[in-house]
């Protein structure tokens, strides 16, 4: 799947071909690191722009000639198959579509594995979040029957997620009058009365959510109950989840459920440069962006990296894992 290259991304790209204008042969020994991100609107983007200025280097602690770039796309399923293709070299998904991809299974049902997907890191956990107009009377998942749903784009995790829920509460897309909208048109279809609820699956508080609540009555639909119980034991990947009262104007807490963001890219990545931007990633320095930059920033940790891991870590990334004593 083709990547579009974001607005920071070029910039990056140009800012740093500038820097290197000078120097030829500096130039020329240059890696290039495209990160599949997600939509503008959603948590991956802002964090992998976090994360990609931090590695690169001109961060303080970045990796030598390195250039990182954040790149928007479809989420994770689309990341994943950038990294098949040589598109992209690293990207954003889910816990659960990495270990479907690894595994040939699950939304991978039928097609081919994808054997050489490797884990730099678990970033952080990724809220399901159900937003409904709160006039629109959908109290429990089960109240969607009939109504005007978004379950995401084709090709994102998120659409997967919002099938499985709605599956444990007894429904399908069929049920619903579904859309297939990214948060940011889902939003505003919300906000002008053409469209009643829409999921979406990313750390909370995402910048759409915060912008839809700052000027109109939403709720947060609640995932709880014994279809979510059992959706819980049957999908390991899921786990609890809070959305905490105030996270969205007038939205009270809410019990939910989430799975994990994670870093991946591919085995044949060289050992040394993965090595290296993973020891960048949990240096000093960036910690402190991470946390200053992002409320997920601060999820960042070493010790949550090798979390969740589902499919197997990059020799690079295994390697400063192993020297950190936080794998054996």
């Amino acid at each position: 799947m083709a990547f579009s290259i974001t607005r920071r991304a070029f910039s990056a790209g140009v800012g740093a071909a500038a820097l290197l204008a000078g120097s030829g042969a500096a130039f020329a020994q240059q890696a290039f690191f495209r990160i599949g991100t997600g939509g503008t609107a959603g948590t991956y983007y802002p964090v992998g722009g976090l994360i990609a200025n931090a590695i690169s280097a001109t961060g303080s602690s970045g990796v030598k000639d390195l250039v990182a770039t954040a790149v928007a796309s479809n989420g994770s399923v689309a990341n994943i198959s950038a990294i098949q293709s040589g598109a992209g070299e690293a990207g954003f998904t889910q816990s659960d579509v990495a270990y479907w991809a690894h595994s040939g299974t699950g939304l991978y049902e039928g097609k081919p594995k994808v054997e050489d997907l490797r884990l730099i890191a678990t970033l952080y956990p990724e809220t399901i979040h159900l937003v409904a107009r709160a006039d629109a009377g959908i109290k429990s998942v089960a109240d969607l029957k009939g109504k005007r749903v978004s379950l995401d784009e084709p090709g994102s995790g998120t659409i997967v997620d919002a099938r499985l829920v709605l599956a444990a509460y007894g429904l399908s897309e069929q049920d619903v009058k579904a859309e297939y909208l990214k948060p940011g048109p889902a939003g505003e279809k919300l906000q002008d009365n053409s469209l009643d609820a829409y999921f979406f699956v990313g750390g909370y508080p995402t910048g759409a959510i915060v912008e839809l609540a700052a000027t109109n009555n939403i709720t947060l639909v609640p995932i709880t109950g014994p279809e979510a119980d059992k959706l819980l034991s049957e999908q390991k990947f899921f786990q609890t989840d809070t959305v905490p009262e105030g996270t969205y104007k007038n939205v009270p807490e809410t019990k939910t459920i989430s799975v994990a963001a994670q870093l991946v890219t591919s085995a044949k990545q060289a050992d040394d440069l993965i090595y290296n931007i993973t020891k960048s990633l949990y240096s000093e320095d960036t910690q402190k962006s991470l946390q200053a930059g992002h409320a997920k920033g601060k999820l960042i940790t070493a010790d949550n990296a090798v979390k969740s891991a589902g499919i197997p870590f990059h020799p690079g990334a295994e390697r400063y894992y192993k020297e950190t004593g936080l794998l054996k």
